[in-house]
């Protein structure tokens, strides 16, 4: 996998990689991640991709993490004992 874009924000490690074919872009919060791939042939200019990320979008991330973050200790919660 090869790192070809870091993209700068506020709260999130935002990275573009390229595998297989494919870019994968990153979005990272502490300890939760999320992944969005998208063939490199429908991607003509990753500079507009990088456009793209609008603040509703990041946004709709931070929902998600918060959800994942809800299901994670929903799972864990018969695991710790106190």
């Amino acid at each position: 996998m090869r790192l070809v874009r870091q993209i700068p924000h506020e709260h999130f490690l935002v990275s573009l990689h390229q595998y297989n074919d494919k870019y994968m872009l990153s979005i990272t919060l502490d300890d939760y991640e999320q992944h969005f791939k998208v063939p490199v042939a429908n991607i003509a200019d990753i500079q507009q991709l990088e456009q793209y990320l609008s603040p509703a979008f990041y946004s709709a991330c931070l929902q998600d993490f918060i959800r994942m973050r809800e299901r994670w200790l929903q799972l864990l919660k018969p695991l710790h004992h106190d």
